[in-house]
């Protein structure tokens, strides 16, 4: 499983946006397009709001990855 770290800003990132960010995605609308098929996994959950506030100490899975989620 390929292991990512993201570290915040400020107090959250939105879903869609933290996969743009870390380049899972091209854009935000992809994100959104990806969160909305299921294939995205938030502390182990299905997650479909593709706009999800993701805070620190959370984690997402899509597929093999998974990304950590860090206070800035």
């Amino acid at each position: 499983m390929q292991q990512l770290e993201f570290s915040l800003d400020g107090e959250y990132v939105e879903l869609n946006q933290l996969l743009k960010l870390v380049g899972v995605c091209d854009s935000g609308g992809a994100g959104k397009m990806l969160v909305a098929s299921g294939a995205v996994s938030v502390d182990g959950k299905v997650e479909l709001r593709k706009t999800c506030k993701i805070r620190a100490r959370q984690v997402v899975t899509l597929g093999d990855l998974r990304i950590s989620v860090n206070a800035g």
